[in-house]
């Protein structure tokens, strides 16, 4: 796994063989950082990585100058190498929580620029997910969020969905929170 453009890009992450993560493509993690490209300046942007396995996607935002990232995992193993990787590579601007996503989101009042979320495929409550998000105004006025999903995960119907991107096996959705809707 290599972080794809920025400060940082071109880094090799080696991750342990123990950590029970699937981890964002390098292909994936291309399409939308240049679909976020042409959307985002990343300068001064304040970003949440829910369910941040590895850490991959903060690394990729932290990279490309955003003010500050916050990853959010419960995994102690994944939090541990979130953690190392981070202090490693000086990445001073992040913040690394360790918790269960819903919990953190039903108690957390800050606001994001964006979010994204990587839940694992399994997981039954997407739509849960989404509507905690947005009920709890967690999203800047025109912030994103995104969610990587399975196929079978449809949320065309939910307000302020606005696209969905496949790249092979990976699903992306995209909202943009705008407080007229």
């Amino acid at each position: 796994m290599r972080i794809i453009g920025g400060k940082y890009g071109r880094r090799l992450i080696k991750t342990p063989k123990n950590l029970t993560v699937r981890p964002t493509t390098d292909l994936a993690k291309e399409g939308l950082f240049n679909i976020l490209n042409n959307k985002v300046d990343f300068n001064q942007k304040v970003v949440l990585d829910l369910f941040s396995g590895t850490g991959a996607i903060s690394y990729e935002f932290l990279s490309r100058g955003c003010q500050e990232v916050t990853s959010v995992e419960m995994n102690p193993a994944c939090f541990k190498f979130i953690k190392e990787t981070s202090n490693k590579f000086e990445m001073d601007n992040h913040r690394i929580v360790r918790s269960d996503v819903f919990k953190f989101l039903k108690n957390h009042k800050k606001k994001y620029d964006i979010i994204f979320a990587d839940p694992p495929y399994a997981m039954p409550n997407y739509l849960e997910l989404v509507e905690l998000i947005f009920d709890n105004m967690l999203l800047r006025e025109n912030g994103i969020l995104i969610i990587e999903h399975p196929i079978e995960v449809e949320f065309d119907i939910i307000n302020y969905f606005t696209e969905r991107r496949k790249y092979s096996k990976v699903n992306f959705s995209l909202f943009v929170y705008s407080a007229d809707n």
